[in-house]
């Protein structure tokens, strides 16, 4: 009887079965136990290849129930120094091994073991993989007017059709159970493997992130979610970058000027729509031009090389970018500080970079550069930015640094490096970034604070946020260097410290004169009812002011404090000290107030 042994590659991708049911493979099938544990490490560890081949396994036992073909598992579970080294080829060295002692072909979809084979004079079956003629189960779920479907266990379908920032919600007919999104789950990542075009991006225990040809493929299941879950998105339309009908000035700077740009918007905004028609029109004027990618999801032409970070390090794609020189460079998504660091070294190199990353306003995206590097490098770092909102361009801003007085202010010593943030289509000045005291602020310049002292609000930011720990602070601006604190009395003198040490270096730290004084509140007088019961006159509040402090006053005399009630009530002992006094006080129609 003919033997043929098979490795992972090819009991993962289910060719042996396919064979034997096409009867293009009989005789007698080894499975080493090696492969078994390798896959049993892969299904505890949650990823779907893992259990892809223990299903092929299972298959397989039932074809030699039924005497298609004889099964024996062969050879010995590896060891620990073997599992340790299965990177660099011991798992395949021990398979090949077994194929020779037992005189069986290898049959192997892996190109390094069918080399290694051939060079050991292994008798060898190379399976190339083909490329899958079906489409995902999932595609069934889309038409042309679909842009992403959400699939959950035990819940119906949904779809979102239109386009960026019109789109509707529908409801499928289908309600799937968990086993049905497993098995959908497993034909994603089967096909995604076989498909030439596509790959699996990101593989954990919880989630996997697959690129199916224009497909973005997030599987989600436990423990990371309550259930298993599939997101399908696809890019619905491709733009030219003419169809945004950009100004020619704006049309201008991206071709020629803007070095440093940043995309920005909400999800689904069309950011990445944007950043391709971009991609696209540089290659059309002649530009080498790659992106940096997590996942690649981006539909682009093949003159356009996209890496991806999940298989690689931020020092290797350095190396490569810095090498390769291409005269544009696309980053998306910009995440985490490694990769806002990896956009401001490649910019500071003098790279041309266009940055696509999340942000509710345009301001929002350039704040996230705030701390992860100098203030005064950020105008090197992004000169141009293009907020997305519903599939256009909504606002454009640019970026310059200058040293000036901030608007608002007047004496020339305060002049200080500022970056302004202007309209670029109006050239209307939005924002200033600077440093104050030891951190850095964003001014919004309105028609409104043009002529008054910013300083105002940046001292009441910073008294408040530096002495939040006295309790409540109210300040006073007196002018451009002096200010009034408002503290309670019991800590005043925490504030000032021993011989003013505190308040001295305090002031020291904010460059200004602080002066220090009892807080005053202000009480609100508030309306109310009066009812009685046999023991308690009960004062009715509003019941907004329920867990609030409330105070009785005669004629400005104090009389009692109380806190109002969850029924919006406080009540008086009428045989109490106190609640004789109140009614008699009422008795004789005098006036109590009661102030929160």
């Amino acid at each position: 009887m003919q033997k043929h042994l098979l490795d992972t590659s090819v009991v993962i991708e289910k060719i042996a079965s396919t064979l034997i049911k096409e009867k293009k493979l009989k005789g007698k099938i080894l499975i080493p136990n090696a492969v078994v544990s390798e896959l049993e490490n892969q299904a505890n560890n949650g990823l779907e290849i893992g259990f892809l081949g223990l299903d092929e396994i299972a298959t397989l036992q039932e074809l030699s129930k039924r005497k298609k073909i004889s099964l024996e598992f062969v050879g010995s579970r590896p060891t620990v120094d073997q599992i340790s080294l299965a990177r660099s080829g011991e798992i395949d060295a021990l398979i090949r091994n077994l194929a020779y002692e037992n005189k069986a072909t290898l049959i192997t979809a892996d190109k390094v073991e069918a080399a290694s084979a051939k060079a050991f004079g292994i008798s060898l079956k190379f399976i190339e993989s083909k490329k899958p003629e079906a489409k995902l189960n999932i595609e069934k779920y889309f038409d042309k007017h679909t842009m992403s479907v959400h699939i959950k266990e035990d819940c119906h379908v949904f779809a979102k059709k239109g386009l960026p920032g019109s789109w509707t919600l529908e409801k499928l007919k289908d309600k799937l159970t968990g086993k049905e999104v497993q098995n959908l789950a497993k034909d994603i990542v089967e096909k995604t493997k076989m498909d030439s075009k596509s790959f699996i991006e990101i593989q954990r225990r919880g989630s996997t992130i697959a690129q199916y040809r224009e497909y973005r493929i997030v599987i989600v299941k436990p423990p990371v979610s309550d259930g298993w879950e599939i997101t399908i998105v696809r890019p619905i339309k491709k733009l030219n970058i003419e169809d945004y009908n950009l100004p020619k000035e704006l049309y201008e700077r991206i071709k020629s000027k803007a070095q440093g740009m940043i995309i920005s918007g909400e999800t689904g905004s069309g950011k990445s729509t944007l950043a391709q028609s971009i991609a696209e029109f540089y290659v059309k004027n002649g530009r080498i031009t790659k992106t940096v990618e997590s996942p690649r999801d981006l539909q682009l032409s093949d003159e356009i090389t996209q890496y991806s970070k999940n298989f690689t390090t931020s020092e290797e794609i350095h190396d490569i970018l810095f090498l390769s020189r291409p005269d544009n460079l696309i980053f998306d998504e910009i995440r985490d500080t490694p990769d806002f660091k990896l956009y401001i070294d490649l910019r500071l190199a003098g790279s041309s970079c266009i940055g696509v990353l999340h942000s509710a306003s345009p301001i929002d995206a350039i704040q996230r550069f705030i701390g992860r590097t100098e203030v005064g490098m950020i105008p090197s770092v992004v000169d141009t930015l293009l907020f997305a909102e519903k599939g256009a361009v909504a606002k454009v801003l640019v970026l310059k640094m200058l040293v000036k007085v901030p608007t608002g202010m007047t004496e020339a010593d305060l002049a200080r490096p500022i970056v302004e943030v202007r309209d670029f289509l109006t050239n209307k000045l939005e924002y200033e970034i600077y440093s104050y005291g030891e951190g850095t602020v964003v001014i919004p310049i309105t028609e409104d604070n043009k002529g008054e002292n910013p300083l105002n609000d940046l001292a009441r930011k910073t008294i408040e946020q530096e002495l939040k720990r006295y309790g409540k602070v109210k300040v006073e601006i007196l002018g451009p260097n002096n200010i009034r604190m408002y503290i309670n009395k019991n800590r005043i003198g925490e504030v000032i410290g021993k011989e003013g040490s505190n308040i001295k270096e305090l002031e020291e730290k904010l460059g200004l004169h602080i002066d220090v004084e009892e807080i005053q509140e202000l009480k609100e007088v508030i309306p109310y009812k009066i009812s009685e019961s046999k023991k308690y006159m009960i004062f009715l509040i509003d019941r907004s002011y329920i867990g609030r402090r409330a105070d009785f006053y005669l004629e400005d005399d104090f009389l009692l404090s109380a806190m109002v009630g969850n029924n919006g009530e406080i009540r008086i002992n009428k045989k109490s000290a106190i609640g004789n006094k109140v009614a008699d006080y009422i008795d004789m129609n005098k006036k109590v107030e009661v102030k929160i």
